[in-house]
């Protein structure tokens, strides 16, 4: 075998060598941070396939997690438009899937490459220090069984005396409960679904999400006009002679459950139809006795019925939400998402309905229109990173970034599975330069196709049938017990936010100008859509950062 350690922010495909890869053999982390690299792995020429059985020697064994990378086959890696900073545009199969080891950590060797991800948790349970990792691999022949020997491989990993801060960046990746009711074949919001539902929210969570997409009613996002997607409403609504109820019993075995697994803030599912306000989301209730649609499409945003409509439910839930220890403070709402000029006459309507209602709570939405921000449509914008250069020329208080679709021409971050790894992960040193608050995502489980007209197999389809490049649409795989298999992109871009922190954690012992000064150091300024372009850059700030905050706790 040839095995090698190589970083975090390598991609490996089948057709590469070992060789072709940088080595990556040390790094330091904190006492609370997840620490990510890679093994990568093939049989010599001289050898035939076989198998390796995996062994971990090390004092932190038990604080190790290893995955196997899979290459799933990605059909759609740009669009014509995109710009030029991919591995790769043509179609193939590119490594994302982190599919746990069996039990026997037993692996198939050939002479493709392969590669595994390393997980460290420390947990903050672990001393400081150095502590080697060792990965053996005892291989032997697929045939006849002969071993051919035992190839060893060992990172030294440091544990710095120090806690990384708490996470400040609000991030929410959008969460869509009736994928997993269509993948999985459950009931709406039943036992299992629930049960589903979780497994899904705790990696989220895991991974740096702590605000929540809650559909309080059916989300109105990326369906066509007339369509429907599957009914997903945790709010139960009766009208009796005229007279409005809601049963918040599903409500409120939701917010239990972030509570339990550690969601921060609830984003209310927007109160109207995406681009622009038109319609009525999809809203269903017994009424006198008839369970039946009563809102949808056909349901002018400003018609009196709806405003109605919100007049009784949202009070309502305000105060339920309060009653459940103030979780009403922890959520923000949603208008409609990406309005444009054309659609600001409808989007006011929309505003001048809910806004009385919600005063004193944030309404946020995302736009990309400088113009339509300083109309004061949208006082807590949700910006494309595509054009949030001038909202921050224009120094926008409490700024959110997003990228979704478009965000792959002018070199700006996102995580196509075609994309170098660095390219995902510099989204966190931008954020952190410009002081951006929060970051939203419209994909973390979304597996139909554009406008939803139908579902699709996710291990087979990552792009929604040539919707988005491929990878924009999930960075989870439903497992077939219910649970989430992660993406490579999911932990690079989680690296990312945790280097905020890290960033975070400096600029208390010494000043954001000396933060900066490392970020920058001998290269133009960081922008979001000019930075070094390899893996190296991010590598070596991060050490020089941990460096500096270990050297503090030393002194």
């Amino acid at each position: 075998m040839d095995v090698k350690l190589i970083s975090s922010l390598e991609k490996c495909f089948l057709t590469e060598k070992v060789a072709d890869k940088p080595k990556f053999e040390k790094g330091s982390c904190f006492k609370n941070e997840l620490y990510h690299f890679q093994i990568c792995y093939q049989s010599t020429p001289d050898h035939g396939s076989g198998y390796a059985n995996l062994s971990i020697e090390s004092d932190i064994a038990d604080y190790v997690t290893v995955k196997r990378i899979e290459p799933v086959p990605v059909q759609m890696p740009a669009r014509p438009s995109s710009d030029d900073l991919f591995i790769s545009k043509q179609p193939g199969l590119y490594p994302d899937i982190l599919q746990p080891l069996e039990e026997n950590k037993r692996l198939a060797v050939a002479d493709n490459l392969r590669s595994l991800m390393v997980e460290i948790d420390p947990k903050g349970e672990l001393e400081a220090g150095v502590y080697p990792i060792t990965f053996c691999f005892d291989y032997a022949h697929l045939y006849n069984k002969e071993k051919v020997g035992q190839y060893r491989v060992t990172f030294n990993l440091e544990i710095i005396d120090a806690f990384l801060p708490e996470q400040e960046l609000k991030f929410t990746q959008w969460f869509y409960c009736d994928s997993l009711k269509c993948y999985y074949n459950t009931d709406t919001f039943d036992d299992r679904h629930f049960e589903i539902i979780e497994n899904f929210a705790k990696t989220a969570v895991k991974y740096g999400v702590n605000a929540l997409l809650t559909p309080v009613f059916t989300p109105a996002l990326d369906t066509y006009v007339g369509g429907e997607r599957p009914t997903m409403q945790l709010v139960g609504v009766k009208k009796d002679n005229g007279v409005y109820s809601f049963d918040f019993t599903l409500l409120t075995r939701w917010v239990e459950m972030c509570n339990r697994i550690g969601i921060k803030y609830f984003e209310i599912s927007h109160f109207f139809t995406q681009w622009g306000a038109k319609a009525a989301p999809k809203i269903m209730a017994t009424v006198d006795g008839e369970y039946k649609k009563i809102f949808g499409w056909e349901t002018d945003a400003g018609s009196d019925e709806y405003a109605e409509f919100l007049g009784a439910f949202i009070p309502a839930f305000l105060q339920h939400m309060k009653a459940l220890d103030g979780a009403d403070k922890r959520c923000f709402f949603h208008l409609s998402d990406e309005p444009n000029e054309k659609q600001l006459d409808s989007y006011l309507k929309a505003k001048s309905i809910v806004e009385p209602l919600v005063e004193g709570y944030p309404i946020m939405d995302a736009l990309s229109s400088f113009d339509y921000y300083s109309s004061g449509a949208v006082k807590k914008p949700v910006v494309s990173t595509l054009h949030i250069d001038k909202f921050i020329e224009n120094k926008v208080p409490d700024l959110w970034a997003y990228y979704c679709v478009c965000e792959d021409c002018n070199n700006v971050s996102n995580r196509f599975i075609a994309m170098p790894s660095f390219r995902t992960r510099i989204l966190g040193t931008q954020l952190y330069k410009y002081d951006i608050s929060g970051f939203l995502h419209w994909g973390y489980n979304f597996y139909f196709n554009q406008f939803s007209y139908a579902s699709v197999n996710p291990f087979m389809n990552a792009d929604g049938e040539y919707f988005t490049p491929a990878g924009d649409c999930f960075s989870v795989y439903p497992a077939p017990n219910g649970t989430p298999w992660e993406s490579l992109r999911l932990l690079v871009f989680y690296d990312g936010i945790q280097d905020i922190r890290a960033y975070r954690l400096c600029e208390q012992l010494y000043g954001k100008d000396y933060v900066m000064s490392i970020i920058e150091n001998e290269i133009e300024p960081i922008t979001f859509r000019n930075y070094p372009q390899n893996a190296d850059y991010l590598l070596n700030v991060r050490e020089k950062i941990n460096k500096a905050i270990a050297d503090y706790y030393k002194a």
